[in-house]
């Protein structure tokens, strides 16, 4: 049965509309707004039926306070009156009331003015609903696209194995690890942590234009070769600005760009492709540097065996200050048995 508020000081309309509505709705009386907002934190309403005219917070406020709470501002308002002011209705149309009755109110329009807009409420609810279903099927959509991407760029990479479904994990560990110890959270809890995550898979995208030649080499790059290989950062960032363009762009993309662009720089600046130092440097390029190199390090390849876990954290750590940002590489070293946890995790889904 919907719920019905109706708030008015008078307890001769309190009761009128009360015997109006109580055959096909659950209805609750309030002296008050005050009286209202207490209850409403217990009961959730259907529909509200306020007077204007109240002691301490008259309608209009109690409407505008309704409207500034994510919880309630979507109840319908139908506003009670026994003024029949053009003016009135302006203000209160304006500040999002869905009807107005004026009082004194026979019983058959209180009854068909509710029942018509809690039918049309019922169809906005239903409206939203199936628009969220369908959103949430493109946005499977969309990551089940990415995802093939993803895969299809890795696939041409046969020197990486799974590097972008490990790095993906890695860099989950590092960022939680970096939020429970306070390292940049005031710039991590602006995040979608879990669409961040997600759109790092496409940090390597731009590895879509190297060459199968230059991609597989078994040996070490000749110099020429690896200029090349470093244009796989902006072309990413080409290749995601296309998407952007496309799709009208979006959180995951514009993740997905930095991810892409900024991966390779250095915290010294010796880094490519735009040679940016310290916090020049984009949070996500300094969170996936070392993500990157960590699994590059503990994973075999063609032209080098798999280091081990402690072999790796040495080298990173190393690095510290020169390559990698040193207040994340201090997190990595401390959470480093996680990283070893799922290392290991990694090597027993490969047999």
């Amino acid at each position: 049965m919907k719920i019905v508020f109706v708030v008015d000081d008078s307890a001769v309309n309190l009761t009128k509309a009360k015997q109006a509505l109580e055959g096909g709705y659950r209805v609750l009386t309030l002296l008050s707004a005050s009286k209202m907002f207490a209850l409403i934190d217990k009961i959730m309403p259907d529909l509200i039926l306020l007077d204007i005219e109240m002691p301490e917070m008259d309608g209009f406020a109690a409407l505008q306070k309704l409207k500034e709470n994510e919880r309630t501002r979507r109840i319908p308002v139908i506003f009670l009156t026994a003024f029949n002011d053009e003016e009135r209705e302006v203000h209160g149309l304006e500040l999002g009331a869905v009807d107005f009755i004026t009082k004194p109110f026979s019983t058959p329009v209180l009854q068909n003015r509710i029942a018509h807009h809690l039918h049309i409420e019922g169809l906005v609810n239903k409206q939203t609903v199936l628009l969220k279903e369908k959103t949430q099927q493109l946005e499977q959509l969309n990551t089940s696209i990415i995802s093939i991407i993803a895969e299809l760029v890795e696939n041409r990479d046969k020197l990486t194995g799974s590097h972008i479904e490990r790095s993906t994990r890695y860099l989950k560990i590092l960022i939680d690890g970096m939020l429970e110890r306070n390292v940049y959270a005031d710039e991590l809890k602006w995040w979608d942590k879990e669409v961040a995550v997600a759109s790092a898979r496409l940090h390597d995208v731009g590895k879509i234009t190297i060459s199968d030649v230059i991609l597989n080499k078994p040996g070490k790059l000749t110099e020429d070769e690896f200029e090349q290989m470093k244009t796989h950062t902006t072309a990413g960032e080409q290749i995601i600005d296309h998407m952007i363009r496309q799709t009208n762009g979006g959180i995951f993309l514009d993740y997905a760009k930095i991810f892409a662009g900024y991966h390779h720089e250095f915290w010294d600046g010796s880094g490519y492709p735009y040679g940016l130092k310290g916090t020049e440097i984009p949070l996500q390029g300094r969170i996936m540097a070392i993500v990157d190199v960590y699994d590059a390090l503990v994973s075999e390849r063609v032209y080098k065996p798999a280091f081990s876990h402690e072999k790796a954290v040495q080298i990173i750590m190393s690095e510290k200050g020169k390559h990698f940002d040193p207040k994340i590489a201090d997190v990595f070293f401390e959470i480093q048995d996680k990283f070893q946890a799922e290392a290991s995790g990694n090597e027993s889904k490969s047999f």
